[in-house]
């Protein structure tokens, strides 16, 4: 074959392997642009459209898994190799399986997104909706994850050496199964706990708890640990599977309502009735009050003072938090205001004694009878017992 005979084949070649390419990319790019302005089309009515929420959904997988199919093609149109061929179709392959799994993971969030936006926690009755959003987060999170490792897989199943791999690995599959399961040990048992946490809820988003002693709300649920905002602003992580193997406290699992409690010791001479009438007067004046319960007890004494419950409710955690520190302030100012005789005082007397009351010279205050200092049935002998005591003490006596 002459030089120009050969020029000429592989211009040929190389023509007819470029214009397939060519047309698929452009081709590809064009589609691209105009899912990817319909997909920012949509979003602006995302809101209160359902068709546009679909839209997006889809169009952005789309814009990328649209010009892998027209490459496929393209290449499909070259006069490549089988080896070459093989191996861009392979890839592309793994393209078109990463964007199938990539909208369905986007499916999913947007189902999660709606059922999240129908049912809002920031109204003031939200047990229901804490609840729909816990299921809602945890359940979508697990179904993500799974989602994402059968997609993983898929893609390492279409290496024929990872498919031998495989195989060899169902063959010994009870020794393999039982090491994973050890190793795997804390990721599964985390996630049985979200989803026994998502049936059963023993805590749900913006749940008031007490962990490690530590008071705060249910800010953030994972597929792995729970985010809890400390009231001080700090954030403690705790694994999922602690709150089924731990107790807890959850303030708000079935409502937020709430009692609460302040203590004041005061005088004996305090008038209850003027304190539980100032009681329900500062609760009445107090928007923090949800109107249910206001008690004044006297519930502990001491030598010297008695200690006064003051016994409140609200609606919610914060607000009960505030209540009391209100009621206990401006208790304290009312009964220094009007009764200052109730608040507690440490009584010393200073008399040295009373100059006409005579004094006894030392030893000679009468002894008490042995029947004022004997305890009734202690230490009790028989008259038989005490006839030999008195025997034995006459020798002595004589002697004397």
């Amino acid at each position: 074959m002459s030089s120009a005979r050969w020029n000429d084949f592989i211009a040929n070649d190389i023509i007819a392997m470029t214009w397939p390419l060519l047309v698929a990319v452009a081709l590809g790019l064009l589609v691209r642009q105009v899912l990817i302005a319909i997909s920012d089309r949509a979003g602006r009515h995302s809101a209160t459209h359902m068709r546009a929420r679909v839209v997006q959904v889809v169009a952005v997988p789309a814009a990328v898994a649209l010009p892998l199919l027209f490459l496929s093609m393209a290449v499909q149109a070259t006069p490549l190799s089988g080896k070459w061929m093989a191996w861009i179709q392979h890839a592309l392959a793994i393209g078109g399986i990463l964007c199938l799994t990539w909208l369905v993971v986007r499916a999913v969030g947007a189902v999660e997104r709606r059922i999240l936006r129908d049912h809002p926690i920031d109204v003031a009755d939200n047990l229901t909706a804490r609840r729909v959003q816990t299921q809602t987060r945890v359940v979508s999170g697990v179904v993500k994850g799974a989602l994402i490792l059968v997609g993983v897989g898929m893609v390492l199943m279409t290496f024929p050496a990872i498919r031998q791999i495989g195989t060899t690995l169902l063959a010994s599959a009870g020794i393999i199964g039982l090491v994973a399961g050890i190793a795997a040990k804390p990721v599964f048992g985390n996630l049985i706990a979200g989803l026994q946490i998502a049936i059963t809820q023993p805590i749900r988003l913006d749940d008031v708890v007490i962990v490690e002693g530590e008071w705060g709300r249910v800010e953030e649920i994972t597929s792995a640990f729970v985010v809890v905002r400390i009231w001080d602003q700090r954030r403690l992580i705790v694994p999922l599977q602690w709150f089924i193997e731990n107790p807890f406290e959850n303030w708000t699992h079935t409502n937020a309502e709430l009692l609460g409690t302040t203590f004041l010791w005061l005088d004996y001479r305090t008038p209850m009735d003027a304190v539980r009438a100032e009681l329900t007067r500062i609760c009445a004046t107090d928007d923090r009050w949800d109107g249910r319960v206001c008690v004044v007890q006297v519930t502990e004494t001491d030598q010297s003072t008695q200690q006064v419950r003051l016994l409140v409710s609200a609606r919610n955690a914060g607000d009960l938090f505030d209540l009391r520190c209100a009621v206990r302030e401006r208790m304290i100012g009312y009964l220094n205001d009007q009764h200052p005789q109730s608040l507690p005082r440490l009584r010393v007397d200073l008399t040295r004694g009373d100059p006409q009351e005579p004094t006894r010279p030392p030893g000679t205050r009468p002894l008490p009878a042995p029947e004022q200092t004997t305890s009734p049935g202690a230490e009790d002998v028989s008259d038989a017992d005490r006839e030999a005591r008195q025997a034995a003490a006459q020798p002595a006596r004589a002697a004397d």
